[in-house]
Parts: structure tokens; C-alpha cells; sequence
């Protein structure tokens, strides 16, 4: 899906207005309309599937919070950003503070039996995971801007204005996402 038109974010206005006056069904309706909007943003952010919806969760609650801080709702798209990617760098944060905490499994326990026959469907899974994984891998530097272009559809201006970064630093750094996506794939034995 892409990214919504600068025009698309001037007219939420009214909507944001009657937000600040609590009416939640304006909130629901901008909810529905740019939660796959967040939920990009917060991938690009931490590249962990399984925290998006917390933390997009978490992203909403701030809205929701906040919206009297909005003073210019043609501000509202760097504004929805800024809370999005904030709330995914404090998930990552979080994610890594805990990691260094949890105690790592000895060697008494049980691996998954591997070589287990594989048709199609598991091969496709196989794939899509290593695809994932590299992603996820991505320095964040490059990850953000890949998922956004790659998996959101934003056009490289979009991410540029999001970003704050001129339109050929966006080129750049997804030429260098894409080969470092591709090295890493073709060391796992390519996807195929």
C-alpha cells in the first residue's frame, strides 16, 4: 500500500479536531485508516514480526494521549512518524535489555529432528524466513528505508521527507541494503 498523499494527511484536520474533543469514533477511523501505515514504520524500525502489534499498540495509546500536542495538522504525518519510530527504537531498546538478562539453554536440551522431508509449502516457508531474516539483519540505517520502499510501497521521496535525508542518500542506502541482502542471501545458498 503507499504512503498517503500530502493532501490525504491536510484533510485529516477535522478529524483530529474532533479527536481532541474525545470523540473516539474520529480516533477509530483514523485508527482503521493508517494502522498499516504504523505498522510499516515500526517494522522498518525493529524488524521483529512478532513485537509490530504491541508496539504499534503502544503508538496509538500515544495518539490517543497526545493529539493536543498536534498544533498544525498538516504537521500530522512527520508528527505520526516521529511517534511510530520513537516507539519502535524504545521496543529495540527494551528487546535488548531483556536479551542480556535471559540465561542461554544448555546443551541438554532437545534440538528439533532436522531433515524431516520437506514439500513445497515448507520449502516456500524456508524461504520467506531466510528472506526475513535478512532483513531483519539490515542495519537499521538500511532496513528502514528498504522495508518502507520494499514491502510499504513509499516512493523514494516519501521516504526522503520521513527520513529527513535528500532523495539520492535514499538511493544510496537502498543500493547498499539490496546487495547486502543479496550477499547474504547467496552465503545461505540463495533464494530461489
Amino acid at each position: 500500500m503507499a504512503m498517503p498523499l500530502a493532501e490525504e494527511f491536510d484533510a485529516e484536520g477535522p478529524v483530529i479536531d474532533a479527536i481532541r474533543t474525545g470523540d473516539r469514533y474520529a480516533f477509530d477511523d483514523l485508527v482503521r485508516r493508517w494502522t498499516r501505515w504504523v505498522r510499516g514504520v515500526v517494522f522498518a524500525v525493529i524488524a521483529r514480526p512478532e513485537d509490530v502489534d504491541d508496539v504499534v499498540q503502544q503508538v496509538w495509546s500515544a495518539v490517543w494521549r497526545r493529539i493536543g500536542e498536534l498544533r498544525d495538522s498538516r504537521a500530522f504525518k512527520a508528527w505520526l512518524f516521529r511517534l511510530a519510530r520513537n516507539a519502535a527504537l524504545d521496543a529495540g531498546r527494551e528487546a535488548t535489555r531483556r536479551r542480556k538478562h535471559l540465561v542461554p539453554l544448555g546443551d541438554d536440551v532437545q534440538q528439533p529432528a532436522r531433515g524431516l522431508p520437506a514439500d513445497a509449502s515448507l520449502l516456500k516457508d524456508e524461504r520467506q524466513q531466510r528472506v526475513i531474516e535478512a532483513i531483519q539483519s539490515l542495519p537499521a540505517l538500511y532496513r528502514e528505508p528498504f522495508v518502507l520502499r520494499h514491502m510499504n510501497g513509499w516512493t523514494y521521496q516519501q521516504i526522503g521527507e520521513v527520513l529527513e535525508m535528500p532523495v539520492d542518500s535514499v538511493e544510496t542506502r537502498l543500493v547498499r541494503a539490496r546487495r547486502f541482502l543479496r550477499e547474504k542471501l547467496e552465503g545461505q545458498g540463495g533464494v530461489r
